[in-house]
């Protein structure tokens, strides 16, 4: 172990070794060349062995100072770059850079963000919601929020919430097809049904897979493969509280559509067999926090 009565003199002697004479040492350290020659001389006896070869000319390492030169300089240079990192990391804000889909930050998240805020009003939520589906592969994120079948297995991931799947439309395309009223099939009513899907649930989905996965709970024997086709499942909700179809919605993303009756639905929501994974890239004690607050978010 390093005696603390080293520290001062080895960065000393660090930096004399950056120059070519004493004199220029000392003007940079802003200190007497004695007081230079003085820290040198106590560090050589503390080691036992000689440091410098001293010339009319200068100074120059000895074999033995060279190399603890290179091993001071190193580690001083280390410590040096490991404070600024560590002053940076203080002054800066905490921060969890968030991914997810455009429809669960807009439907889900948002509405829900104050109460972040007033838990924990120091964490700032950095949110990417740029496509329809989540590229997790980047790893440029801390945490991650992905609509994926079950069971979806990958390192580091956990399952946040299960969906479920339900057939809504706006009131007036209800009050106009009263046969629905019922819920019943009938084959010759549906298919004069405009369908409306999310043709992007996951990757490599089949476009009709939320209205085919519906139909095949239901046991009907439904052609799915038509209608309208979105890449963002929140497309689809707008296009069924204009009156355009039958949209196959998630629960988690329709609250407020249906709490204030903008849509509706005479049926009752099945297990979509999908859910949303949080997708962990970063452990901290910000993206804890938020980790936490999205659980009681989902267990209220």
């Amino acid at each position: 172990m390093i005696k603390s009565t080293y520290v001062s003199a080895l960065h000393t002697f660090v930096e004399v070794g950056k120059y070519p004479s004493l004199t220029e040492a000392a003007r940079q350290l802003c200190l007497t060349t004695g007081a230079v020659s003085q820290q040198l001389l106590q560090l050589e006896q503390q080691l036992g062995f000689s440091l410098f070869e001293r010339h009319s000319r200068g100074i120059r390492f000895t074999e033995k100072g060279r190399q603890l030169h290179q091993c001071a300089a190193l580690h001083f240079g280390e410590m040096a770059a490991e404070i600024q990192r560590l002053k940076q990391e203080q002054n800066r804000p905490q921060e969890v850079r968030l991914k997810l889909t455009p429809s669960f930050a807009f439907k889900w998240l948002v509405p829900k963000l104050e109460s972040f805020h007033q838990q924990y009003p120091d964490i700032q939520i950095q949110i990417f919601a740029e496509g329809a589906l989540v590229n997790s592969d980047t790893r440029d994120f801390d945490l991650a929020i992905d609509y994926r079948p079950h069971p979806f297995r990958q390192a580091n991931t956990e399952l946040l919430l299960d969906e479920y799947l339900l057939p809504v439309m706006n009131p007036r395309y209800l009050q106009t097809h009263a046969w629905l009223h019922n819920a019943v099939y009938a084959p010759d009513e549906w298919s004069q049904v405009v369908l409306l899907h999310d043709a992007m649930p996951w990757e490599n989905a089949p476009r009709d897979y939320e209205w085919l996965s519906w139909v095949a709970q239901r046991r009907l024997d439904l052609p799915t493969e038509r209608g309208h086709f979105f890449n963002r499942t929140d497309m689809a909700m707008s296009a069924a509280e204009a009156g355009v179809g039958i949209a196959m919605a998630r629960m988690a993303l329709i609250d407020d559509e249906l709490q204030t009756g903008r849509l509706v639905s005479p049926f009752q929501p099945i297990r979509a067999e999908a859910g949303y994974y949080l997708i962990h890239n970063s452990k901290n004690d910000s993206t804890a926090a938020f980790t936490t607050w999205l659980k009681q978010q989902i267990s209220n």
